[in-house]
């Protein structure tokens, strides 16, 4: 297995782990979690979830769309992310273009992940020290994912905001998801402008969808 292929099976899980990690908001004010004590919380429930959804572990887009819109999502701030992706071209975006680079961001990272979503199987996570002061609004918690072989680091940004912590980018094997599409984006936008990205990402999320259908 390359390193680019383990490199997406890991950030599957990653994004994967927020994903039942709603709760109500009474029960957020009345006790506050810490930020790993959350990312250890909503990781370990949904990594049982995936093992226990056969078509979820099969990469069911459908079924994985579904877990994000509906699981994920509210556990992330994808606008942050969206923005950090397009780097300092995203104030030049006008609020339709921002919304479509949204849209088409998440659709890519759905379509791309989905398969790897398959892989969790026999893996948990150990979580290291947090090294954040009590009132710390933005943090870094850090883990090892252990399985078969050495240990892997898989490490979460997250920001406390009003309503709960909230994730913003994601490390894997020291590689930070944000920093690899800002290179990418910039780019892109640098060649062909903001509408060429979000051309670019439209026909790669069809190419994706096609290949998953033949597949």
């Amino acid at each position: 297995m390359n390193r680019r292929h383990l490199h997406r099976q890991l950030l599957a899980l990653a994004l994967t782990a927020p994903a039942l990690a709603l709760q109500p908001l009474w029960a957020v004010a009345a006790a506050p979690e810490t930020a790993d004590a959350f990312i250890q919380r909503v990781t370990t429930t949904a990594m049982d979830a995936v093992r226990a959804d056969p078509a979820i572990q099969a990469g069911d887009a459908q079924k994985v769309s579904a877990l994000v819109d509906g699981l994920i999502m509210p556990n992330v701030n994808f606008a942050r992310m969206t923005a950090s992706a397009v780097g300092r071209y995203w104030r030049q975006a006008t609020p339709q273009q921002q919304q479509q680079l949204q849209d088409e961001f998440k659709t890519l990272l759905v379509r791309t992940y989905s398969g790897a979503l398959a892989q969790v199987k026999d893996q948990t996570l150990t979580f290291r020290p947090l090294r954040a002061a009590p009132d710390a609004t933005d943090v870094v918690v850090r883990s090892d994912l252990r399985g078969r072989g050495e240990p892997i680091q898989l490490d979460y940004r997250v920001e406390k905001t009003a309503v709960g912590w909230k994730i913003y980018d994601l490390n894997v094997m020291g590689i930070w998801l944000v920093e690899t599409y800002r290179t990418q984006f910039a780019q892109e936008i640098s060649a062909r402008g903001i509408d060429g990205l979000i051309s670019a990402l439209v026909r790669r999320n069809q190419s994706n969808a096609t290949a998953q259908r033949a597949g």
